[in-house]
């Protein structure tokens, strides 16, 4: 089975993407997600939270304290790099065994920092949902009913857009000028028969 990601900037439009992939019959990864249920039920990732966020980390349900680790890691790079090599792992790990659960041509990871978290090593291709940062600062302001500052906030722990393009296979480009669905039904019929569909 052939292993794809699917990355992009916030707001690039990657969930959209995603979507259209899912109405073909293709198994989709939400890395977020899959983060936020790991977080929530490995026992070794609460383990290590618990220890180097201490009890707070988690509520009294037992479910991941997210505005608490937020307002720790927010502001502090090296908080910020705890999370992520607890997180991380065990997020790439669960999106492993999930993809040889898959019985589909390709199926598909979702994530956001597929090149920061290191997960892009174990995909055979990357797709990148390209969008000019405007369009993107102005979707997320309407989505998130947040402020500009806040969104460029938000872009800037990310790596630069135009770079993270350059290391992908594909491109789809989400700038309202193109249809997304031709774009993805290419890429369709050309990841089924690098499958040997």
């Amino acid at each position: 089975m052939v292993k794809i990601g699917l990355t992009g900037g916030i707001g690039s439009g990657k969930s959209t993407v995603a979507k259209i992939f899912s109405v073909l019959g293709i198994p989709v990864y939400y890395a977020d997600d899959a983060a936020r249920r790991v977080m929530n039920e490995d026992p070794e990732v609460k383990k290590n939270m618990l220890r180097h966020f201490g009890k707070e980390s988690y509520t009294a349900a037992g479910l991941l304290n997210r505005p608490y680790i937020a307002s720790l890691v927010f502001g502090n790079p090296e908080k910020l790099e705890l999370l992520n090599t607890i997180s991380h792992p065990a997020t790439i790990a669960d999106s492993e065994q999930w993809m040889k659960r898959q019985a589909t041509p390709y199926a598909i990871k979702e994530a956001a920092l597929l090149f920061e978290s290191g997960s892009a090593g174990n995909l055979d291709y990357i797709i990148g949902v390209y969008s000019p940062s405007a369009l993107r600062i102005q979707r997320i302001m309407h989505r998130d009913n947040i402020t500009r500052e806040e969104v460029l906030q938000r872009m800037k722990r990310q790596i630069d857009e135009r770079m993270k393009m350059k290391l992908c296979d594909f491109v789809v480009m989400n700038d309202e000028q193109q249809l997304l669905i031709p774009q993805v039904l290419a890429l369709h019929e050309k990841f089924k028969k690098s499958a040997g569909v």
